[in-house]
């Protein structure tokens, strides 16, 4: 085993990932000798590495796109929230076993809580549209479960797949909480009584936009959110942000889905401040907050 405990996330493609820069931040500032480092992983060459991972390589990590759902039979044992998220995020060595979790849910949840104070007041009233059908939707879908929201719209191109979505997540939600699939073109009905919108697809990266959705037709409490962080300020964003609605950008899911992993292995629970948020807009070159 190394002298120093490696931690890792690992996907394919890596190279873009923010999380080495987050976490060797961390490392940093509380003085732990340690590593974390990205490492480009195709899925052929996931059971070798699971193997140097039980060796004792490493001490743990994050798992990223397109692995999160395929590893469940590589793990030794999986927690009840990433079963029914039905992806795994995050991974650590204990006792010789390999264990896998799902951090991305309570990310989406501390990022909400931190930017919109209040959001879920009264949830059990209130309404949500999640955009996408992918496996970030399930984890936003199994979030508005766990902050009990009544209605949960899943809305994606292909209606199928959000029929899909919406039947599986409905077997882990209480009879108070209603999830229900439609198409795309069906946003402008459902708007006016939209408490919440998040935006859980990759529309939005490279320039990309929806088309025809009316963000007007909501009421003007609402709150639209984007998991995307490159770039910061989606175009959904930004023209949200010209009609006048509060507006809650991807990055703080990045960093509050991170802590959980950090103290796993390296024994310290951090903190996701506006020092950090700051090094790492530097990072994606944008201003400072």
């Amino acid at each position: 085993m190394q002298n120093s405990p490696q931690a890792f996330v690992i996907g394919d493609p890596i190279s873009h990932s923010l999380s080495p820069r987050l976490h060797q931040f961390w490392l940093k500032k509380y003085n732990i000798v340690g590593n974390y480092k990205a490492i480009n992983i195709s899925n052929n060459e996931l059971p070798s590495f699971f193997q140097r991972l039980q060796a004792g390589e490493f001490i743990g990590g994050n798992v990223t796109i397109p692995h999160k759902e395929n590893i469940f039979s590589l793990c030794d044992e999986i927690s009840q929230e990433a079963k029914e998220i039905g992806a795994i995020n995050t991974l650590v060595l204990k006792d010789n076993k390999i264990l896998g979790s799902n951090s991305d849910w309570v990310g989406f949840l501390e990022n909400l809580d931190r930017e919109a104070l209040n959001w879920d007041k009264n949830a059990e009233q209130k309404q949500a549209i999640i955009l996408g059908a992918g496996g970030a939707a399930r984890a936003i879908t199994y979030a508005l479960i766990r902050r009990k929201f009544s209605h949960i719209h899943i809305l994606n191109r292909t209606k199928d797949r959000a029929a899909d979505l919406s039947k599986t997540m409905s077997l882990y939600a209480s009879e108070t909480v209603k999830i229900t699939s439609h198409s795309l073109n069906e946003f402008n009905v459902l708007a006016s009584k939209i408490d919440l919108v998040v935006n859980t697809s990759s529309i939005g990266m490279n320039g990309t936009k929806f088309e025809n959705i009316a963000l007007d037709k909501l009421p003007k409490s609402a709150i639209i959110t984007d998991i995307v962080y490159t770039p910061l300020h989606t175009l959904l964003l930004s023209d949200t942000k010209n009609i006048g609605l509060k507006t809650v950008d991807g990055l703080g899911m990045l960093l509050f889905q991170a802590v959980f992993g950090f103290e796993k292995w390296f024994g310290v629970k951090p903190e996701v401040d506006n020092d950090l948020r700051n090094y790492l807009l530097s990072v994606l070159g944008e201003k400072p907050c």
